[in-house]
């Protein structure tokens, strides 16, 4: 700058002129001042105490936006750190509407979980009548098989319930059917038919100790067997029982004509196959005639004389590939297991190819029952097909072992005198108990222990002998029935739940 001149900048040309001042100086503007820089040649400092208002010295000033007032003015941010925190607190009852949801979500998960993992244990032990107490709820609620009533009957909440621990108890609503007007009743089962005019022995109810079954409702029966295959195999006790099924659910037909025997057979205890068609239903219920349930062949070559026949302890019968395709199968044995059935008629054992001429009759029972544990478990599928076992039936002798009139009573006994027992019942359990596949004993033993009222006696067909072995029909074989359709109908509510819960499982995993 000249040292003679002197330059005044008045107005906005302060803000376009630079003039250098102290490192620690300020820029300044206003509206109502001009600012003034004075330079004289002649001095060589700037007069240090001359007013702040007369000299000022600025640094350069630069242009700020139109928004703020102040030139050269830094405007104020907020810290970041009070920002983030500002946005956290906003958003907080967002994030815990979040939470909440899936708190519910994770804790209903966690609960059809824990269902569906004792619907699992309950049916991988499934020798008993049980349902667990955490889902009898849902039973009630996700199917319309039970009332609430039928369902509740089924478990107390003290536990679970042995259907085959109680007693008999009259009940006029028995018997479930007529059998005047059921042409599957076959003569030598049809004690009325056959000059029996007391009806008192049709009107028992089995009552369980901590439960009652629920009501036969033969519409709820017919709808879940709709489309099924049932297969009885067994001797003619089991050809009694699968009398008494069809008769129970033709209650339940409109048109009889629509239930046939397929091959147009007679009902005979000869017959080795029978068949029964429920059209209207797309239902069969078989009958396969397998006393001992094993395969039997001729006398090996070099045997002794007194062997006619061989039982293949190790192999089911030849007949046993028309059982696989089953909705239902129901077994029996033990009636034809006896020395008189056997060995005086030449019948003996054979295990693994080897003739066995020593081996007892319970021990050689024990062979085959394991045999046919063997064969469940390589060729049914259980998830699929219901499996039992039905135990031994009592006969009821006399001390001697003979049956007579006079051996019958005209109602239930009130002991059962030993008959609660069997040999044969026990090795069936046993086994089925070791089976790591699902199949229930049909513990019937001694329920019937108690029935000597209900056997054919002298109304047999024909009359030539007194029958202490088989049952009347309608009678005993019908609560037989009644139990398989509670397992049924048992086993499908459970089904619909497990079901029901694997897909809310699905969407649980797939929501995490």
């Amino acid at each position: 700058m000249s040292s003679m001149g002197r330059r005044v900048v008045v107005g906005d040309e302060a803000g376009e002129e630079n003039t250098t001042g102290s490192p620690g100086s300020h820029s300044r503007k206003s509206s109502s001042t001009t600012a003034v820089v004075v330079a004289d040649d002649a001095a060589n400092t700037i007069a240090a105490n001359t007013t702040a208002a007369n000299t000022i010295t600025t640094s350069p000033v630069r242009r700020t936006s139109s928004s703020n007032s102040m030139r050269g003015v830094i405007p104020y941010r907020k810290p970041l750190r009070l920002w983030l925190y500002s946005r956290l607190i906003n958003t907080l009852p967002a994030i815990f509407m979040i939470l909440v949801f899936f708190s519910f979500l994770f804790s209903g998960c966690l609960l059809y979980v824990r269902i569906w993992n004792t619907i699992l244990k309950e049916e991988e032990t499934g020798l008993k009548f049980t349902v667990p107490t955490s889902i009898v709820g849902s039973i009630i609620t996700t199917t319309t098989i039970y009332s609430v009533s039928a369902t509740k009957t089924l478990l107390r909440t003290t536990g679970t319930c042995d259907v085959f621990n109680g007693r008999w108890v009259t009940d006029d609503s028995y018997p479930l059917y007529n059998n005047s007007l059921c042409p599957f009743v076959e003569r030598g089962f049809n004690c009325q038919a056959n000059g029996r005019n007391d009806t008192a022995y049709m009107k028992w109810k089995w009552k369980p100790r901590d439960c009652d079954l629920p009501e036969f409702k033969v519409e709820n029966v017919l709808e879940i067997l709709k489309g099924k295959r049932v297969v009885f195999v067994g001797d003619s006790m089991s050809r009694t029982q699968w009398e008494s099924m069809i008769c129970m659910l033709m209650t339940g037909v409109k048109d009889p004509s629509t239930v046939y025997e397929v091959n147009k057979n007679q009902i005979s205890k000869t017959i080795r196959f029978l068949s029964v068609r429920f059209e209207s239903f797309n239902l069969t219920i078989d009958f396969f005639r397998s006393v001992f349930l094993t395969q039997q062949g001729p006398a090996p070559l070099n045997s002794p004389k007194r062997v006619k026949t061989i039982l293949k302890l190790d192999k089911l019968d030849d007949i046993s590939e028309r059982w696989i395709d089953s909705d239902v199968i129901i077994f029996n044995s033990g009636q034809w297991w006896t020395p008189a059935k056997l060995f005086e008629k030449g019948i003996y054992f054979e295990n693994n190819g080897s003739l066995t001429l020593g081996l007892h009759i319970p021990m050689a029972f024990k062979i085959m029952t394991e045999t046919w544990a063997s064969w469940i478990k390589e060729n049914i599928n259980t998830n699929r097909t219901n499996v039992f076992f039905r135990t031994f039936e009592p006969s009821h002798m006399d001390d001697s072992g003979i049956c007579k009139i006079t051996t019958l009573s005209t109602q239930p006994m009130s002991e059962t005198n030993g008959n609660d027992r069997s040999e044969f019942s026990d090795i069936i359990a046993d086994v089925v108990s070791k089976m790591n596949v699902q199949a229930t004993v049909l513990n019937v033993t001694s329920m019937g222990a108690y029935r000597s009222d209900a056997h054919i006696g002298c109304w047999t067909y024909p009359p030539t002998w007194v029958d202490c072995s088989h049952w009347c029909l309608p009678g005993v074989p019908d609560t037989w029935n009644e139990i398989v359709f509670s397992f049924l109908l048992t086993n499908n509510a459970i089904h619909r739940i497990k079901s029901r819960g694997m897909q809310l499982l699905n969407i649980c995993l797939n929501q995490q």
